[in-house]
């Protein structure tokens, strides 16, 4: 079970890396470590879920639909996405893994 939020940051460069943390009706946190990736073009999400979202290490560009420019995340700087709010990763940082912290709920 992880129990440190640093610890397994090595993860092969072509894929992210989810772990869940806790989980509960209705709750549910997730830690993300990303090494360069990025949301396919022209995929959005669209989540049923409201989702906050802070990133603790690394750095990340994240676009919501609609909105002139992306949202660029370093760490402590946190963000909430209300569910079927689309959005998508445009990138996270190739220079050091990128730590997400993730917090979906229903609303």
């Amino acid at each position: 079970m992880l129990n440190n939020l640093f610890v397994d940051l090595n993860t092969p460069a072509a894929q992210e890396r989810f772990d869940d943390l806790l989980t509960r009706p209705g709750l549910r946190i997730e830690r993300i470590v990303s090494t360069g990736q990025s949301s396919p073009p022209d995929f959005w999400y669209d989540q049923d879920e409201g989702e906050w979202v802070i990133v603790l290490r690394g750095s990340a560009g994240l676009r919501l639909e609609g909105e002139a420019s992306e949202w660029v995340l370093k760490p402590g700087d946190f963000l909430e996405i209300p569910a079927h709010c689309r959005h998508r990763v445009e990138w996270t940082s190739s220079e050091e893994p990128t730590v997400w912290l993730a917090v979906f709920y229903k609303a």
